[in-house]
């Protein structure tokens, strides 16, 4: 049951925002996303682009986009995507990370009937998610896989996410969650490195990065030693820490993010504008 718990992470069974729009990004079941436009724009808008959590293994943009996301995005000027992806055992997180390249490369080619400024472009992630996006924004083989490449990506932004460093996450990491990273990471060592965004961050990255994270002890230390690591390699960092506690604050930062009245709402928002130049 706590393994199931902490691998739902932040799902929120609340109606999905109206307006939306159904992208096939490949042939899988699972290789859709659901687009809304941006409210009011004058031009192309920025897009930020979302990636579910659920332990590689679960979860969806059904339940686990959080509901003010798709909402308070748009109405801030910013087209808002978020994806499902082909998920571990029937896929790889290698595979996983291909899907999130591929659902922004569908939507880049699709930017002028979408609306989208294809230059401002954002990842956004949760739990795994956040891992997936800091990988894509990490390792460039995944973008270019899509034909893109880094350029293509202005920023990113990972929530709590606790596995940037996989061998560490799976030496130390919270036993309960240790199943789960051996069925998505395997044993191989050289495998897990090659999936560790901090590891990966030694050369080039996309250029801005945002660290969210609430309290839990291995998900500040795994924030901290991914914005060394992106630091190091020439990405400009930003990391914000709020309170939260547990699986409990671990659900919260993603289901109320994009609640105006919440404090990691506020900091995301401000690091849009500078990013996105408004």
């Amino acid at each position: 049951m706590r393994e199931r718990i902490a691998e739902r992470m932040g799902a929120d069974d609340g109606p999905k925002a109206p307006g939306s729009e159904t992208i096939a990004y490949g042939g899988d079941a699972l290789q859709r996303l659901d687009f809304w436009r941006a409210k009011g724009a004058a031009g192309p808008a920025p897009l930020i682009v979302f990636v579910h959590g659920g332990g590689w293994k679960r979860g969806s943009k059904d339940n686990a986009t959080g509901r003010f996301k798709a909402d308070h995005y748009p109405g801030r000027g910013y087209a808002f995507a978020s994806i499902d992806y082909r998920l571990v055992p029937d896929a790889t997180v290698e595979q996983q990370a291909a899907d999130v390249a591929a659902a922004v490369k569908a939507l880049a080619d699709r930017a002028d009937a979408l609306g989208i400024d294809r230059r401002r472009i954002a990842l956004m992630g949760h739990s795994a998610g956040a891992h997936l996006v800091a990988l894509v924004g990490t390792d460039e083989r995944y973008l270019r896989g899509a034909g893109l490449g880094f350029a293509a990506i202005a920023g990113v932004i990972p929530i709590d996410g606790a596995a940037y460093d996989v061998p560490a996450q799976m030496k130390d990491g919270p036993p309960i969650m240790q199943a789960t990273y051996k069925q998505a990471f395997g044993t191989d060592p050289a495998r897990q490195r090659a999936l560790s965004p901090t590891l990966q961050a030694g050369g080039s990255n996309a250029p801005q990065f945002l660290l969210l994270h609430v309290q839990r002890p291995d998900g500040v230390q795994q924030a901290e030693a991914l914005g060394k690591a992106l630091t190091a390699g020439g990405s400009k960092v930003e990391r914000a820490s709020f309170p939260g506690e547990g699986l409990q604050g671990h659900a919260e930062i993603n289901r109320r993010l994009g609640d105006p009245g919440y404090a990691p709402t506020v900091t995301v928002d401000a690091w849009l504008a500078r990013l996105f130049g408004r």
